[in-house]
């Protein structure tokens, strides 16, 4: 529970007084930070990306274009199993013509002869196997239209796909997860066919605690960004929220990885390269804890409801606050002290997170500044 209770106010400033008015209440901090061990193989990409069209991605919070597409989740994140380094599936020539897809409302009209058809398949690499799922296309128009915007022509999804198209220049989008690639293309009168090189992999994320015990997955999450900052010093955000396991289509490129083990301060941070055509596994390690926070009368007694809660480092640093009998919280590894405030009065004690070991903290009304580690 990493909230702040609705119900009784903060107690920061309480908990900062009845600090510097407790002799030796503080240890010294002993924090140490979590490296991720990754072992990933060089590779050149085989040509420079094409710089993307003004979309916004599925986690950007600008407006989106006037004609906005909805994908389904399952394609926005495709899995990579049947791509990446599959001897089943079969490859074809660069511009082969293995099938064409009906036309459906959305990708033309059908049978206009002033109209030409667009055949547009995708592969992650150039010698790669076509991609049969999860793609989803976007036909703009090559010029801004009186808003200043790319009229959206048509759009498809899945695998292979075909437009009826007037001759012209478009600009075709192509995204495969959270890859993609824009190609300006010229139709004329008859059939033109194009295949897309993503230039794109896959990356796969997990973590553990320090020597390799598990934690808790389902508190772990991950946060992909771009490496290099913008003016205001930030970095972008490519997707939030990855879930361990997930299998996220990225093109080749190196990304900057946030891991956050819980709510509170168990964060490692990681570059990690995605290389085109392959999928990248990483581990990320974590050091830190599960700690459960108990006010009771005696030792292994009932824990107390309507408490506030407050944890602080050894210089009086606020790193958590909230309420309840027992609150549970990830907290990196090292020492610190619990203030819990219940009917007015405050009681306090100091204990220790060791990593991989989750614990219970009882804070007794009887002498709240015990001394002791956190009881198993």
């Amino acid at each position: 529970m990493d909230f702040r209770s609705s119900r009784m106010p903060p107690i920061s400033a309480l908990v900062r007084c009845a600090a510097k008015t407790a002799a030796g209440l503080f240890l010294a901090v002993a924090l140490a930070a979590a490296l991720p061990a990754v072992s990933i193989p060089a590779a050149a990409q085989d040509a420079a990306p094409i710089p993307p069209l003004p979309i916004p991605s599925p986690e950007d919070n600008a407006a989106p274009p006037p004609q906005p597409v909805q994908e389904s989740p399952a394609l926005d994140q495709p899995s990579l199993d049947l791509l990446l380094n599959s001897p089943t599936i079969t490859t074809f020539p660069q511009d082969a013509l293995p099938y064409a897809p009906a036309a459906t409302p959305e990708t033309g009209k059908p049978d206009d002869p002033d109209q030409t058809s667009l055949y547009m398949m995708a592969r992650l690499t150039k010698n790669g196997p076509l991609i049969d799922s999860g793609l989803v296309w976007r036909v703009y128009s090559e010029t801004v239209n009186d808003d200043g915007h790319l009229d959206l022509i048509a759009k498809a999804k899945d695998g292979d796909a075909e437009f009826r198209l007037d001759s012209g220049t478009y600009l075709v989008y192509t995204a495969y997860g959270h890859s993609g690639v824009t190609t300006k293309v010229t139709v004329a009168r008859g059939q033109t066919s194009k295949t897309i090189v993503l230039d794109a992999g896959g990356i796969k994320l997990n973590g553990v605690v320090s020597k390799g015990v598990p934690l808790d997955l389902s508190r772990l999450h991950f946060d992909i960004f771009e490496t290099e900052f913008d003016s205001r010093g930030e970095r972008k955000l490519v997707v939030r929220g990855v879930k361990p396991g997930a299998i996220v289509p990225l093109n080749a490129s190196t990304y900057h990885v946030v891991s956050r083990y819980g709510r509170v301060n168990a964060t490692v941070r990681a570059d990690i390269r995605v290389e085109a055509g392959k999928l990248t596994e990483v581990t990320i390690y974590h050091n830190a804890a599960e700690v459960t926070l108990k006010l009771v009368n005696e030792f292994g007694g009932e824990a107390i409801a309507n408490t506030a809660w407050a944890v602080l480092t050894s210089s009086g640093d606020s790193v958590v606050e909230g309420d309840g009998a027992f609150p549970t919280y990830v907290l990196t590894d090292g020492k610190y002290t619990v203030v819990a405030r219940n009917q007015g009065r405050l009681f306090s004690r100091e204990f220790q997170v060791t990593p991989g070991r989750n614990a219970e903290v009882e804070v007794r009304t009887k002498d709240g500044n015990a001394a002791g580690l956190a009881t198993e």
